[in-house]
């Protein structure tokens, strides 16, 4: 005999006990051939749905509603259907994680979006409300044969609508050991650290100006690196622990890293800044891996001079590389996070790129992106909720 698939639907007010009768039903055909294959549930503020795919090759649709009849799961404003389906109407192709977020999301936008899913020809099986605080988050399982289409019209449309999107695939990989790798100016933290030693030294603007065109790519990083340090030249050695003193964190990056340490994922630094103020605060921050440059120090003063290679473009990249063999992850379980043209590398070559706050040219370069002020929205593209965050 041909087996037949048949999804069950239990909808209507929630209450204890309904998944048990829902179950306790289908075991009573389970030595008859009836098989679970699949379960889903949500529940919204009490109201339930509740669905058991099963394949039965012996009871037909009438026998497994009479066991749902007779375990008395209907009643109470509850009902629950038997429906037939066929291979062709639960979905093709393999499933994608889109997730996207904004200050708020409207109907109109999730219009939208649902929209460009279906000209793809794709079908969304799944949507969980991943955060509605500091920032709106849903993440979709998306089912669909043409991934790439499904990516273009996604994104075409995140960025009409004004959202940060990522399209990542499904899998078992997306909650196992992760290495977080973060750009320190304007990403961990809010402050440029040459730019406040800049102002120490009475070169602020000479400084910036450099600095603004080697983050837009118009200049080689070491190049400009080489040339605003050699404007500290003769700067008490003291100045350091002032200006680490005076830096500041951005929103949510200490939510970030704690949320990631206790969940098992390991956060570095990599940054074309100065370990000599960046490493007693990482050491704070519970960061273990930092690599950034060597400012070189004579005499106590800074003579505006660097020690050992330049962590530039190249060598944040490498850096990420080497990282992850220390830690034991594959490339494609990291992550980067930054917003200059000299994260354009170590962006590219990790398993998810996100450009936080970037110039449209490392946008380009980026999995994804992030235009809200907040660093810990960057969990909810590794699929942890609100409630996970601020779980103790």
């Amino acid at each position: 005999m041909t087996a037949s698939t048949y999804l069950v639907t239990v909808s209507g007010p929630d209450r204890v006990g309904v998944g048990r009768e829902l179950f306790a039903a289908l075991t009573s055909l389970s030595d008859r051939g009836v098989e679970i294959s699949d379960v889903a549930q949500i529940t919204i503020r009490g109201a339930l749905v509740l669905c058991a795919e099963v394949v039965s090759s012996g009871p037909a649709r009438s026998e497994i509603e009479a066991a749902l009849a007779g375990r008395n799961i209907r009643g109470e404003g509850i009902t629950a259907t038997v429906e037939e389906v066929t291979p062709s109407e639960m979905g093709e192709g393999h499933r994608l994680l889109v997730t996207f977020l904004a200050p708020r999301i409207t109907a109109g936008q999730l219009e939208d979006l649902f929209a460009a899913i279906a000209r793809t020809g794709s079908t969304c099986e799944r949507i969980v409300h991943l955060a509605s605080y500091p920032v709106d988050c849903y993440e979709l399982v998306v089912r669909g044969a043409d991934h790439a289409a499904l990516r273009e019209g996604l994104t075409i449309v995140a960025k009409a609508d004004g959202l940060d999107l990522a399209v990542q695939r499904a899998g078992l990989h997306r909650r196992s050991k992760h290495l977080v790798v973060m750009d320190a100016d304007s990403t961990l933290l809010q402050d440029e650290v040459i730019d406040l030693l800049a102002d120490e030294c009475g070169c602020a603007g000479d400084v910036s100006a450099i600095t603004e065109l080697a983050m837009a790519g118009e200049i080689d990083f070491a190049e400009s690196l080489r040339r605003r340090v050699a404007l500290l030249e003769g700067l008490p050695a003291t100045v350091l622990d002032d200006v680490r003193a005076r830096l500041r964190l951005t929103p949510g990056a200490r939510t970030l890293l704690r949320t990631l340490r206790r969940l098992g994922y390991v956060p570095a630094v990599v940054s074309g800044g100065f370990v000599e103020v960046l490493e007693p605060l990482m050491a704070e921050l519970g960061v273990d891996y930092l690599e950034a440059n060597h400012l070189e120090i004579v005499d106590g003063r800074l003579t505006g001079g660097l020690v050992g290679e330049i962590v530039d473009r190249a060598g944040k990249a490498g850096a990420l590389r080497r990282f992850a063999e220390e830690v034991g992850v594959p490339l494609e379980q990291t992550v980067a996070v930054g917003d200059g043209a000299n994260d354009i590398d170590m962006l590219s070559v990790a398993g998810l790129g996100i450009a936080f706050n970037a110039k449209p040219v490392v946008q380009d370069h980026a999995d994804t992106a992030l235009s809200v002020p907040y660093l810990d929205a960057v969990l909810y593209f590794l699929g942890i909720s609100r409630e996970e965050i601020e779980a103790e």
